[in-house]
């Protein structure tokens, strides 16, 4: 346990002691699954009830069912690690897509990619799909436009007020707002 705690720097554990104080709400050094909801959001993470409950079972030493300062640390190393794991899977998905390795995806390699992936695209729908990632307005994608493509398409999915609807071979996202 200390060894793993050790790889965090003093300003990140500083950084979770803050947040673990503020949402230790009865200052009684642990917090409840639901407290942890609170306190993973205020981070940037958005866990379901599902994998709350089952982060303090993983870290959950003394099996009270709540997570006290230490148990807290594993947590969110764990958290950060999962995080740089989707880095470098982003970055590999990337390569895929940028054949000639010159730092942006092309329309021929888009083309080529989901030609590959059985999706038969006309050209006015690779540009379209170019465009709408396109946010410097040079006609390719690059690193950061891939990445926040994908941070959307993850945000559309997970979010129940969109409605997937599959027709064909296309997918079409419609929001509702409430």
């Amino acid at each position: 346990m200390a060894q793993e705690v050790e790889e965090l720097t003093e300003e990140q554990i500083a950084e979770f002691r803050e947040a673990f104080n503020l949402f230790d709400k009865d200052g009684g050094g642990d917090i409840s699954v639901k407290e942890l909801g609170s306190v993973m959001r205020s981070l940037g993470q958005n866990p379901t009830e599902q994998e709350l409950q089952d982060m303090v079972k993983s870290v959950d030493q003394d099996g009270n069912g709540t997570i006290d300062f230490n148990e807290f640390l594993q947590m969110m190393q764990k958290a950060m690690k999962s995080d740089v794991d989707s880095e470098a899977e982003l970055k590999e998905a990337f390569r895929v897509f940028d054949k000639d390795g010159n730092g942006f995806i092309s329309s021929e390699e888009l083309r080529h990619v989901m030609t590959n992936l059985g999706e038969k695209l006309t050209d006015e729908e690779v540009e379209e799909m170019i465009d709408a990632a396109d946010i410097n307005g040079d006609g390719q994608i690059d690193y950061e436009e891939f990445a926040i493509m994908v941070d959307i398409k993850n945000i559309l999915k997970n979010d129940p007020r969109v409605q997937q609807q599959s027709n064909g071979s296309h997918q079409q996202h419609r929001v509702t707002y409430v």
